[in-house]
């Protein structure tokens, strides 16, 4: 939808832009009177602004293979050492503010009945551009106009402090819930009043975990303020409801593989379309052994699913030695949701086809569906998914109002009944986990954070918030706000357990599917089965065994480098030589 939008302002021909200084002007190709004279003038107008909304080729789907959770072939350059720099970062694109704020400036001076919805729009999309630039530069400058070539102090000024700019953010938030008049969208793509309630949710949980956690800008004492603003945004937020499907096997994938958004839960999404060649590439960049980066869910990660009955898996003494077949058996029904398991299949040219993990596309065994279409044909060989894009759901914000709760200890069973237990209840999950929030923290979660958090009830919001969001591209942004960076390069790359060299059927239809060797390739007629090579090497893009000939897959992507001056962004080169002022970030100098 949002591309639609696009093409339909360019085709009026309201504006356009040509680089992305400070300096340049916008330059206006119709008539001012035209565009901020009419109702419908103002509405196309702001259309332009829904670009700002995730890229769906690439899609929030892909976020996550740079985290804890995913294991992926190569490195990416945020994690590479030596990679990232002042000379090699981006990101320092100022196009669509300004675009913002000529619209603000004009549609202010106007006359047009109901003009406050349209600034409402336009300021909503502010505070999501302000806010990705926060938490890419940390300070950045405040700019609230169109900028004359003259105006040499805002151009080569300084930067504004973070913490200035979000209460700004946190403003125009207010303004944009105050004033959009549209409370409902059929169609889950048009920005509402609960659009801007949820993202206020992700904003201000952002916020102010980054206010508690990071203690050298000693804001700790005003990080309960933005926790409660989560709080009281999720609760006016109206409308919305967890998806159920026919089963709960199907409820939680259904959301992921649907052409058009269900709006009992999707509270934004865009919709992709044939007509105009607006596609997403999901099942390419899970599935292709050549295209994507073969995400695959860890074993640590895995790890974290409950079982059916609510006790963590990891109680079980002997969970470390349990093989494929059996781990996933009485888990957390979004597991088999997420990943390939037993009783997966797919379809060729809508024919049924078996399908377990494929060792020659998955690096761990744990192998992702949450996005893909089943059918291979055209899919998994061509960026042809037209499945919608989801942005905001409802089972976000319940995680948000959840933490933010826990962080305030304000909690109670009753709240944790209606966020972590229904999460968890339409999962298939049964138990006192439903209702009653735990006491003591799950030893397993305790060390999976490296004993920087103990508190039993964030612990297991934390779990939820893993599992029931994984590759919707927000777990890196947790992994720096919570002040934990060190996940990106310390989490274990592992996958499933393998006990011994040789064959194995992963999905126990008496078909082996893979075999672990080293040294000279087995022979073999199965063309679907997977070999495997094991043996002992320390080169960048091999599996190993941990034990050597047994053990739990280890994957090596390469490298993984963090360093704490990563939780900004370096200010890009070229822009500190226009403008000097602007300085630099920690470490980066």
């Amino acid at each position: 939808m949002k591309k639609l939008f696009y093409y339909l302002s360019v085709a009026f021909g309201f504006m356009s832009f040509a680089a992305c200084d400070l300096e340049e002007l916008p330059v206006a190709t119709a008539s001012n009177q035209a565009i901020f004279g009419s109702t419908s003038g103002m509405e196309l107008y702001t259309n332009s602004f829904y670009d700002i909304l995730p890229n769906t080729d690439v899609g929030v789907f892909q976020g996550d293979d740079v985290s804890d959770l995913v294991a992926r072939n190569g490195v990416d350059d945020f994690l590479a050492a030596g990679a990232l720099s002042p000379v090699t970062s981006s990101g320092w694109s100022w196009s669509s503010l300004r675009n913002i704020n000529y619209f603000i400036e004009n549609a202010e001076k106007g006359t047009v009945p109901g003009k406050e919805h349209y600034l409402g729009l336009a300021r909503f999309f502010r505070a999501l551009f302000y806010f990705d630039k926060v938490q890419r530069f940390g300070d950045v400058p405040w700019i609230d106009k169109t900028i004359e070539v003259s105006d040499s102090a805002t151009l080569k000024g300084p930067r504004t402090s973070r913490f200035d700019v979000m209460d700004k953010v946190l403003a125009d938030l207010d303004y944009a819930i105050e004033n959009i008049t549209l409370t409902a969208d059929p169609s889950s793509t048009r920005i509402t009043q609960n659009v801007a309630r949820a993202y206020k949710t992700r904003i201000c949980l952002y916020e102010a975990s980054l206010r508690k956690y990071y203690t050298s800008y000693n804001m700790q004492g005003t990080a309960g303020t933005w926790y409660q603003e989560v709080v009281n945004a999720a609760n006016d937020i109206t409308g919305f409801t967890l998806h159920k499907a026919a089963t709960d096997e199907r409820s939680y994938r259904e959301l992921f593989i649907t052409k058009n958004p269900y709006a009992d839960e999707t509270i934004l999404a865009v919709t992709l379309d044939a007509s105009l060649q607006v596609f997403s590439s999901a099942n390419r960049r899970f599935i292709s052994p050549t295209y994507g980066s073969r995400p695959s869910l860890t074993r640590h990660f895995v790890n974290t699913y409950l079982k059916l009955d609510g006790v963590p898996f990891t109680d079980d003494p002997g969970y470390k030695t349990t093989t494929f077949d059996d781990e996933v058996k009485n888990r957390d029904l979004r597991l088999k949701q997420t990943i390939r398991l037993g009783d997966y299949q797919r379809t060729e040219n809508a024919v049924p086809v078996i399908a377990p993990p494929n060792f020659n596309q998955t690096v761990t065994g744990y192998q992702p569906i949450k996005w893909c279409y089943d059918e291979r044909f055209p899919y998994d060989d061509e960026s042809r998914n037209d499945n919608a894009h989801i942005i905001m759901r409802w089972a976000e914000v319940l995680l948000n109002k959840a933490e933010a709760m826990a962080e305030l200890g304000t909690m109670t069973d009753a709240d944790w009944t209606a966020t972590i237990g229904a999460l968890r209840k339409r999962a298939g999950i049964t138990g006192p986990t439903l209702t009653t929030m735990p006491s003591t923290a799950d030893p397993y979660l305790v060390d999976y954070y490296k004993g920087k958090f103990t508190d039993p009830v964030l612990l297991e919001v934390m779990r939820e918030r893993a599992v029931e969001l994984v590759f919707e591209g927000l777990r890196p942004d947790d992994l720096k706000r919570w002040h934990i960076g060190e996940l990106f390069q310390d989490a274990p790359m592992n996958g499933i357990y393998v006990p011994a060299l040789g064959e194995y059927d992963l999905n126990e239809d008496g078909i082996n599917d893979v075999v672990f060797y080293q040294g000279t390739k087995p022979a073999g007629s199965n063309p679907t089965i997977a070999f495997v090579d094991v043996s002992p090497s320390s080169v960048a893009g091999r599996i190993q065994l941990s034990n050597g000939t047994s053990g739990e897959v280890i994957w090596n992507p390469g490298v993984r480098e963090w360093l704490d001056k990563k939780y900004l962004y370096p200010i890009p080169e070229a822009d500190r030589t226009m403008n000097p002022a602007l300085g630099q970030n920690p470490g980066w100098e």
